[in-house]
């Protein structure tokens, strides 16, 4: 496995950073976008995308407050104030021209089978992994405890790939009626799904650097995830 820090042109003019984390071999290789919680591409994210390339895919993580925050900018996680103004100032729209940067920079990858793409997000990154299902031709998609992903329901009809989507039932961030409200969506736009709710675990419950870590709920999510990689990427 090799990483390297690559920085790519979005289509409003700005730039942006990414990790990329590559598999050993030649390829081609199946790819996965992995986005960020609220933390920036911090070394959770990093080690995410590390696993992701270690199951066979080229795993690439952007770093979506490019806009409002320095290049390799972490956040604490216990600074939210801080954290605050860049994440108010994500908007569909340039959620959605950083998710379709990142996936024109594997389409044009020698090493990426380019109709074999998806998407793994957590917090913050599984609302953005709806909306890359819903902007670029994706085989898969990954939410866990994706907030806000209520807000962005009417877009269901346009979801490409099957989706998954973990949430836990302690999650006192997301409740149950915001849950229903996107699922119901998804159901109601006839598209593929998989809905886990953990009931024992809490929101952010798969990030092992933060006090909500649950290792039992982070595991079977794992092991279910990319069981669910597999069957739509290889």
């Amino acid at each position: 496995m090799s990483t390297q820090k690559i920085s790519l042109q979005v289509s409003d003019g700005s730039t942006m950073q990414a990790y990329v984390s590559m598999p050993e071999g030649k390829g081609p290789f199946p790819a996965v976008m992995v986005f960020q919680e609220a933390f920036g591409v911090n070394s959770h994210i990093r080690n995410v995308a590390d696993r992701v390339a270690k199951e066979g895919y080229v795993a690439i993580a952007p770093e979506l407050f490019h806009r409002t925050a320095a290049p390799g900018a972490e956040m604490s996680y216990g600074d939210m104030n801080a954290i605050m103004p860049h994440f108010q100032g994500m908007t569909l729209e340039g959620m959605s021209v950083d998710v379709k940067a990142t996936y024109d920079w594997l389409q044009k990858q020698a090493n990426v089978k380019h109709n074999k793409v998806g998407c793994i997000g957590f917090c913050l990154g599984g609302r953005v992994s709806f909306i890359a299902n819903t902007v670029v031709p994706l085989s898969a998609a990954i939410s866990f405890y994706g907030g806000r992903t209520s807000d962005y329901v009417d877009r269901a009809p346009l979801m490409s790939g099957p989706h998954l989507f973990f949430w836990g039932g302690l999650d006192k961030h997301i409740t149950p009626d915001q849950v229903d409200t996107v699922i119901n969506a998804v159901k109601a736009a006839n598209k593929p799904y998989t809905n886990v709710v953990i009931s024992y675990a809490d929101h952010a419950f798969h990030c092992d650097e933060r006090p909500a870590y649950n290792p039992k709920a982070a595991s079977e999510a794992w092991a279910m995830s990319m069981a669910f990689l597999k069957n739509n990427l290889l």
